[in-house]
């Protein structure tokens, strides 16, 4: 109807956290696997308390306000050519898409042991590869769809973050040394995941439950992809964590490269 006021988009407001910095990222061990897994300096986690109720039909919205609030412009780096940068320019659009996220134990994981991709030591399965020398049944079953093994983890479950996170670890940077070991692996992802997932207890039924809602993100300015990076890499990613009942979230992101050599 001519003359109707119609209420403006929702936005979102942010105001960095830098004091909720991650153990994992002060965590001596697990830094030294980070530059092991050439991860190091190139993977960030950066926390910021928003200013209105939080729905996940908002995702896009909230995403979007993210990019563009100066707060956040302001803290925000990209990786170009092994440089952390500031955003140049304004983000005029962004991808999300949602992400499983209700594992509360590793008990995903268990099947690996029971299966021939690790001995009961925790050693990893060597496997002959037409490509690399020295391979495994882990890393087989992670990126080759028609290896033995693949369906050993379902397709949802290799959907939920907790499952992603730990390929992302698993794969690494361009100058990966890989693990004899699935140990590194499991204990680093369940550190990291802990600490970015929040959970909720029950009352009654004492049921532990994942209260933080995750989206895959990536954000573009008028000359295309921006974040985390622009070229697109598979092991390049940037995850929004959301905590709805704190009003906090946290992005985490890693940007492929070669990582640093030295802490």
């Amino acid at each position: 109807m001519a003359g109707e006021n119609w209420p403006l988009e929702k936005t979102f407001s942010f105001n960095h956290l830098p004091s909720k910095t991650p153990s994992f990222l002060q965590d001596r061990d697990v830094l030294k696997l980070l530059m092991k897994w050439s991860m190091l300096g190139r993977i960030s986690a950066q926390s910021y308390s928003f200013d209105q109720c939080f729905y996940p039909y908002d995702s896009e919205t909230f995403v979007l306000s993210f990019f563009r609030d100066p707060n956040v412009v302001s803290t925000l780096r990209r990786m170009e050519a092994g440089a952390w940068l500031p955003l140049d320019k304004p983000v005029v659009s962004v991808d999300v898409e949602p992400v499983q996220c209700t594992q509360v134990s590793m008990e995903l994981f268990d099947p690996f042991y029971s299966c021939g991709i690790v001995r009961p030591s925790g050693h990893l399965v060597k496997c002959f590869h037409d490509v690399y020398p020295d391979y495994d049944e882990l890393r087989l079953m992670l990126h080759e769809e028609d290896s033995e093994h693949y369906h050993v983890v379902g397709r949802e479950e290799r959907g939920e973050f907790l499952f992603r996170l730990f390929k992302h670890l698993c794969v690494g940077g361009e100058l990966c040394q890989y693990e004899d070991n699935i140990e590194p692996y499991i204990n680093t992802t369940k550190q990291i995941y802990k600490e970015l997932i929040s959970v909720q207890k029950d009352p009654e039924t004492k049921k532990i439950s994942v209260v933080s809602t995750v989206f895959k993100v990536c954000a573009y300015d008028d000359s295309g992809r921006c974040f985390p990076q622009r070229r697109d890499e598979e092991q390049t990613f940037a995850f929004v964590i959301v905590d709805p009942f704190k009003r906090h979230m946290t992005l985490f992101y890693h940007c492929y490269g070669v990582g640093n050599m030295c802490m």
